[in-house]
């Protein structure tokens, strides 16, 4: 009997110290709880999408080097209200708002759009997205300002650039403060390197190397600056001039991105971007038809707030859809070039006319 509970005591023993092993391993095991790191240190570390000039541009014709802005037609028609578009794909729902949006556009009630009634719902549309980063950009310009002075130097944001990269902060900090050399990686340092010629762009004479609310929105959003709108045309005719003239004709416009042709798919949609980009040159930003675009005509094109851009734009919105050539847009032709206007296809369109008359 002895023996019989010496060996249970044994087992048990055996079983309480394997547990125990097994409790210490899951906790060492266990990742680290990043979240609650985090939250030892508020605002530690940013992403980088809050405090870095965004890819995309709403609203903007060109996109960083050049390339046509897809979305374009649908951003200066829809606005904010382009986020519901995408996130309901219900097409009665998406119907119900584009016939809404046709009558805040038909300002004289005659259930027809003229140019100038697009042109000004462009501008609208326009003010909408400049309205909505000087928003966001509220939040960003409080994120690189931890004191609170109103300015913010290139090294105060340089640290809260490569802390949102994942560098310790304090770190960078303390080498920058001390003039010692930061290892970086090429491609960080490349892209700081874009950012700092950016950042001094945006210094308004008397330039002082700080930048304040208003140029840190410049410098994020230089489409709503004329001096920043200067220094994106320099960089896309940089990126575009093969011959060094510091304009662009119509070959080096449509040049092809770097790259190789694979297949026949990559080879119709090198054809298409070749069409695309040499109607928009012709059509559009030769202003004067004389095979050359100079910085001058490109800053116009480019021009967020450009009234004669707007009503070009309003002009050429309508005439993909003016089937039957009158120089409006009527209710049924928004309908049916739904996914022009908002990117999501409407079916039964001309049912849906009826049943709204």
């Amino acid at each position: 009997m002895a023996s019989g509970k010496s060996v249970l005591c044994g087992v048990a023993s055996l079983y309480l110290s394997g547990f125990c092993i097994f409790l210490m391993v899951d906790v060492y095991a266990r990742p680290t709880n990043n979240s609650a790191v985090k939250r030892e240190k508020p605002g530690a570390k940013l992403d980088d999408n809050e405090i870095q000039p965004p890819n995309h541009l709403s609203g903007l014709k060109l996109e960083k080097g050049g390339v046509l802005n897809k979305d374009f037609h649908q951003e200066v028609f829809l606005g904010k209200e382009m986020d519901e578009f995408e996130a309901d794909s219900e097409p009665v729902r998406n119907r119900k708002k584009l016939i809404a949006i046709f009558e805040k556009v038909d300002v004289n009630v005659d259930k027809k759009i003229s140019a100038s009634e697009m042109q000004q719902w462009i501008m609208e549309k326009t003010e909408e997205h400049f309205q909505q980063a000087k928003e966001e950009n509220k939040l960003h310009f409080k994120a690189v300002d931890p004191d609170g002075d109103g300015q913010v130097s290139w090294d105060e944001y340089r640290i809260k650039f490569l802390a949102s990269k994942g560098f310790n902060e304090e770190e960078v900090a303390e080498k920058i403060k001390n003039n010692e050399e930061l290892k970086i990686d090429e491609e960080t340092q490349e892209l700081l390197d874009n950012l700092k010629d950016r950042w001094f762009q945006a210094d308004e004479p008397p330039a002082n190397h700080l930048l304040n609310e208003e140029e840190f929105l410049a410098f994020l959003h230089p489409e709503h600056s004329r001096g920043m709108l200067k220094f994106m045309v320099k960089e896309i005719i940089r990126d575009l001039d093969q011959d060094g003239d510091k304009r662009l004709t119509v070959s080096e416009f449509i040049s092809l991105p770097v790259g190789t042709v694979e297949n026949q798919e990559a080879q119709d949609i090198d054809d298409d971007w070749v069409k695309e980009r040499r109607k928009e040159f012709e059509e559009v930003i030769d202003a004067d038809r004389d095979g050359i675009v100079t910085m001058e005509e490109l800053e116009e094109y480019m021009d967020p707030m450009n009234e004669y851009s707007a009503l070009n734009e309003a002009k050429q919105m309508i005439a993909v859809a003016d089937e039957n050539q009158d120089h409006y847009l009527e209710l049924v032709e928004i309908l049916k070039y739904s996914e022009y206007f908002t990117g999501s296809k409407l079916m039964n369109y001309a049912q849906s006319v009826h049943e709204e008359f």
